[in-house]
């Protein structure tokens, strides 16, 4: 195991630790909740932790059936004690772009269902200012091309930096689990990432996008010297 994939099982183990007996969580997509996901699934086999899971993916689903995680409709457990997800990037004030799984849509309404959001990460997440990492939108199938022309005014950035994401081993579009394209920005900087979510989210093509604004609460953050706790301002 190499070393940045040592820290991404430091930081999912270590999370795992917020989940206690009883409780309702959500469970991120990704390479490090990934392990998360066998932590607690470890628990439930060896220390009768009980607890109720909604998957943010279909992926995710199909891990934590494997683990022998209880999973439940989001709707009948009436709102979340807290998720545990990944992030692409995340600045100083824990905002975030997610999306790299091409989950984003379902992880920000399982996000905002929950009380409390904690994100995995390795010491390469983290920024100074999000926009490195391209941002990721996820647009209706139907005149995409029109959505990716008004994305491209809105952000002002040329159409040629408003990449359609694809499935490498199909060599065909990635559809996401709700059936739809994820166009990946390449933006470089986000000066305004909450004004640009709500520029975003208000095309009519657009389901959602990568920026999490305001959500996340705590990172665990994992180093080679360890674990850092990172804590929303005030």
């Amino acid at each position: 195991m190499d070393r940045t994939e040592e820290l991404k099982k430091m930081a999912g183990i270590h999370a795992a630790g917020y989940v206690k007996n009883g409780m309702k969580v959500g469970l991120g997509t990704g390479s490090t909740v990934k392990y998360t996901i066998l932590e607690l699934g470890r628990r439930i086999r060896e220390d009768g932790l009980k607890i109720s899971c909604v998957p943010t993916s279909i992926s995710t689903e199909e891990l934590s059936i494997e683990q022998g995680i209880s999973l439940h409709e989001l709707a009948s457990l009436e709102g979340l004690d807290l998720v545990i997800d990944g992030a692409d990037e995340f600045d100083e004030n824990l905002t975030l772009i997610k999306g790299g799984g091409g989950a984003l849509v379902r992880e920000k309404i399982i996000a905002q269902a929950s009380d409390k959001m904690i994100i995995v990460a390795d010491d390469s997440k983290k920024v100074s200012k999000l926009g490195k990492f391209p941002l990721p939108v996820e647009v209706i199938i139907f005149s995409w091309k029109e959505t990716r022309r008004k994305i491209s005014e809105i952000t002002n950035i040329d159409l040629s930096r408003i990449n359609r994401r694809m499935n490498h081993e199909t060599d065909e579009p990635m559809i996401t689990d709700n059936g739809n394209y994820i166009l990946d920005l390449s933006l470089e900087e986000i000066d305004e990432p909450l004004k640009l979510e709500s520029e975003l989210i208000q095309l009519a093509g657009v389901l959602d996008c990568g920026l999490f604004c305001g959500i996340a609460n705590t990172v665990v953050l994992a180093n080679p010297e360890g674990i850092e706790i990172i804590e929303k301002r005030a």
